[in-house]
């Protein structure tokens, strides 16, 4: 059962952003209608994932990331929700569950993986080594810190749905 229940019947500032979620996928997720609760924390939700589209990493690595995140931030309703998300986009369903154990059979994904699984496990202290071993792997700087933003990003929804429990919809 929700802690924070999603709002039923928005009004001003929160009824204008869900109505632009509701456009754009044709819904609207319990997750944001509860952060529709907030109009600032439902406002930063949607521009993170707007700017974020447009960063170094393509939508099937953004994806990946998500669902590592998930995997580590022990996250149910994210990894439901980037499991919809990853298959639409055509992350093929074997990359899907290699992706949750921070693998990849493409290098380039899978040195993004590796990397932020560090970023996540080490809170950000990072090694030399693992800084190195993404460097190697012709990750750019732009790739780097486009992956931590993404992380950061998805693990600030685990965190929004563990204190929130929204129902599943996904």
């Amino acid at each position: 059962m929700s802690r924070i229940k999603p709002i039923e019947d928005a009004k001003g500032k929160s009824a204008e952003l869900l109505a632009m979620v509701q456009k754009k996928m044709g819904r609207q997720p319990n997750m944001m209608r509860t952060l529709a609760h907030s109009p600032a924390a439902l406002e930063l939700y949607l521009q993170m994932s707007n700017v974020l589209g447009g960063s170094s990493l393509n939508v099937q690595d953004r994806e990946r990331l998500a669902l590592l995140a998930a995997k580590k931030g022990q996250c149910e309703y994210c990894d439901r929700a980037h499991t919809a998300i990853a298959t639409m986009v055509k992350v093929p369903a074997d990359e899907i569950g290699a992706a949750r154990d921070g693998h990849s059979v493409d290098a380039t994904a899978d040195a993004l993986l590796k990397f932020s699984a560090a970023v996540i496990e080490k809170r950000g202290h990072i090694s030399d080594a693992d800084f190195k071993s993404a460097k190697a792997a012709g990750l750019s700087d732009a790739q780097l810190l486009d992956a931590i933003a993404v992380t950061c990003f998805n693990l600030f929804t685990n965190y929004i749905n563990h204190v929130a429990q929204p129902e599943i919809d996904f």
